[in-house]
């Protein structure tokens, strides 16, 4: 499979908003954080210092994730989707390693993220990937997490 992962452009902002949409509503609800972040997201991610990513499939784009800055300066790895029909060609590992790679280049020194014990499939991975479970703090960005995993990237 010939999949390209290509930095985000304007063009991206509907397939990035809804490949996010339909994940959230598939497993939860959107969020007001995720309406933040999904309904203008140069100006929430990109604007103030993070990437996007998306992932194209023959001339499709089927997935994306983004880096969004924190309060701290690290970067939360965050709205990771694969469009439903593309999902168990391994669409979502591609994603993962070249987040981890892209984070590695830039000599970050760890990769934050929130997920869900209702998501096993992906806590298997970030595992596998060598995330490790750490405290959540109080005031969480998603109701939606009761997981926060590092990756430390040295």
């Amino acid at each position: 499979m010939r999949l390209q992962i290509i930095p985000y452009k304007p063009i991206h902002a509907k397939a990035f908003k809804d490949l996010n949409i339909a994940w959230l509503e598939k497993y939860f609800h959107v969020e007001e954080k995720d309406s933040q972040l999904l309904e203008n997201c140069e100006d929430a991610i990109i604007k103030p210092g993070g990437y996007i990513f998306m992932a194209q499939y023959q001339n499709t784009i089927v997935g994306c994730f983004s880096y969004i800055i924190m309060k701290d300066g690290n970067y939360e790895l965050g709205k990771m989707a694969v469009n439903q029909d593309y999902q168990g060609l391994k669409i979502g590992q591609q994603l993962l390693e070249f987040a981890i790679n892209f984070a590695k280049e830039k000599k970050w020194p760890k990769i934050l993220l929130y997920s869900s014990t209702k998501l096993d499939t992906a806590l298997h991975i970030y595992k596998k990937y060598g995330f490790a479970h750490i405290p959540l703090e109080k005031n969480l960005p998603y109701v939606r997490s009761d997981v926060k995993m590092e990756l430390i990237l040295d």
